[in-house]
């Protein structure tokens, strides 16, 4: 979704900014957009002041797992350009991105009016690589215009065939995770063509098959409606299931002001009963579009996506594209972090397992627990005045234990904001139940605050251990063990044929010096006989691993191999791979637990 016009000095509602119902958009979000910061309240903005503020208490369970952590949140459309600032990857690496949606490769989109194209996603492939995401290609983004400008079918249909050669030409390219065919169908097909083209669903059939008769690999997403409506969805799943064109991912956005993260949920809830009616197995669910120009400002906002998508199971969520491309969405100023990117940077801080929280009214927040940081980070917000946040099952971390609160700014993202702001640093004795209440005094509903608890004596000075289903999987699956570490371990990494499905883990670490580091991977391998890994970092030369065979069997991760490493100071990629470009592929099979640098 793009905005061409300021919200703040825009006139009357333009095409652009009608619902799919045709009822204005841009009308309701001016007026939401001046109304960042100030005290109003009205119909479920979230970054207004809440209609009973102060009072309310988030709680925290640590022993109740949700899923591991691989921030699904931290993503962007057209949040990355090519250029070396924008964003360079210094302000990346600390989001942990997850997937990002870019304009595919030949892109004419001026997206919000830009002078030229941006962000094509075979010339930022690298840099989201490097960043340790995934991106979707947005196929419609080839048009010059939005909406988009469809000529023909002959002509779509060149430029199909067109993208789809350029993405299999880019034999180095590894991190397209799918092709999303249209952007918005829901009014930007059915509502806008004069019916010679035919209905969405007949276009995405036939567009599906001429992907796949060029590209049988690459995952197809879709159907990226600008809402959620189960009329839609389902005629669109059962024609799908019906002509054997089902998206490998299921896409639909969550853009308006009036409920947002309110309605995620539901949303789910619904889609997967349409699956279920169909005889459809679930499939990941991605939001490729969250948050209204009015929301992507404020930090607190953010925190209400991430509780609500990592609630709902979503795969991934992409913040919406309204402003500037490459500031991945607003998060960077001049390369530089404004007061939301904070809130995302706790977020990706995150590691170990996502656990459970419990809003009350507006206070809501997401939680991880690392057992082998001896870490709970809470991030949250959304609430004014007197609050509390209940953290139960902290005893893990000891009898006391040290708890830092911190909070990011208010203001928007032409304000850069240089570090957060630390509120205190305190010991807190743990109750006999478990648990510690920290109280909040002062919030402000659009900021966004952290909780950081760790032992009050005895807490890692820096991460040392890092769980592989935290990492960057790619063609491989995170699956649960109770013998694995933290729960979790990577499996099925078995694929070295080409690009598209070439199998690895990418572990984004970060090391207080420059030194040698020794490196132990925690694996399984069940074949009875050696089996291979390709080593790289940083862009170097590939070496090879060597996986003894384990007794335990597959899920049951017991072995250990060590390796040395000349790491940076700073972050470093580390890939693990079975197959990857410029590397001839390893020998038989393993299973990844974690990695451990000394």
């Amino acid at each position: 979704m793009f905005w061409h016009t300021p919200p703040a000095v825009a006139g009357a509602p333009g095409k652009r900014d009608r619902r799919p119902d045709g009822t204005p958009r841009r009308i309701r979000r001016t007026v939401t957009h001046l109304a960042v910061g100030l005290a109003v309240v009205a119909g479920g903005l979230a970054a207004a002041t809440p209609s009973q503020a102060a009072g309310n208490t988030l709680t925290v369970d640590v022993g109740t797992v949700v899923r591991p952590v691989t921030q699904v949140v931290a993503g962007g459309l057209y949040g990355v350009d090519s250029g070396a600032n924008t964003p360079s990857l210094d302000q990346l690496y600390p989001l942990r991105l997850n997937t990002m949606t870019q304009p595919p490769p030949g892109t004419q989109q001026r997206g919000n009016g830009a002078p030229t194209p941006c962000c094509d996603g075979l010339d930022v492939a690298g840099k989201v690589t490097s960043a340790g995401a995934q991106q979707y290609l947005r196929l419609s983004d080839i048009f010059s215009a939005f909406p988009y400008n469809w000529v023909s079918w002959p002509d779509w249909e060149s430029k199909l065939a067109t993208m789809i050669r350029a993405r299999m030409n880019a034999t180095t390219t590894t991190n397209i995770a799918g092709y999303e065919i249209w952007n918005e169908p829901d009014w930007t097909w059915d509502g806008r063509l004069d019916g010679t083209a035919g209905s969405f669903n007949a276009m995405w059939t036939r567009s599906y098959r001429d992907i796949r008769a060029i590209d049988a690999k690459t995952p197809i997403v879709g159907p990226g409606t600008a809402v959620y409506s189960h009329d839609w969805m389902y005629n669109f799943m059962r024609n799908a299931r019906d002509t054997g064109t089902l998206p490998a991912v299921a896409v639909w956005h969550q853009l308006d002001t009036n409920t947002g993260w309110q309605t995620i949920q539901a949303n789910v809830n619904d889609f997967r009963a349409i699956e279920t009616s169909l005889g459809l197995p679930h499939r990941p669910i991605s939001i490729n579009e969250y948050g209204s120009p009015s929301q992507v400002d404020q930090p607190s906002v953010a925190v209400h996506y991430m509780a609500a998508f990592e609630r709902a199971g979503v795969h991934d969520a992409e913040r919406a594209y309204w402003y500037e491309a490459g500031t991945m969405n607003g998060l960077l100023h001049n390369d530089r972090p404004t007061a939301s990117y904070w809130a995302y940077k706790w977020y990706g801080d995150q590691s170990g397992n996502i656990v459970r929280t419990v809003p009350q009214s507006w206070l809501d927040g997401v939680a991880s627990y690392d057992a082998s940081r001896k870490q709970v980070n809470v991030v949250f917000g959304g609430d004014s005045g007197e609050n509390k946040v209940r953290i139960n099952g902290v005893g893990v971390l000891g009898s006391r234990v040290s708890v830092t609160l911190s909070r990011t700014n208010n203001t928007g993202r032409f304000t850069n904001q240089t570090a957060p702001v630390t509120l205190s640093t305190q010991t807190y004795t743990v109750a006999a139940d478990g648990s510690i209440t920290v109280p909040v005094s002062g919030m402000d509903a659009v900021m966004a605050y952290q909780l950081l608890v760790t032992p009050a004596t005895g807490a890692p000075s820096w991460q040392q251990t890092y769980e592989a289903e935290n990492a960057t999987v790619v063609n491989a699956n995170r699956l649960s063990s109770a013998t694995a570490s933290n729960g979790g371990y990577v499996g099925q990494i078995d694929n070295a044929a080409d690009m598209r499905d070439q199998s690895f883990v990418d572990f984004l670490v970060k090391v207080p010096t420059a030194r040698t580091y020794t490196m132990t991977v925690k694996y399984a391998n069940a074949t009875g006989a050696p089996a291979t890994h390709g080593l790289a970092y940083n862009g170097g030369a590939w070496s090879t691993l060597t996986y003894p065979p384990t007794n335990s069997g597959w899920g049951h991760p017991t072995g250990t191999v060590s390796t040395t490493l000349n790491l940076r100071a700073g972050y470093n990629m580390i890939r693990l791979a079975k197959g990857a470009p410029h590397f001839t592929g390893g020998t038989g099979y393993a299973e990844l637990d974690n990695i451990t640098l000394q």
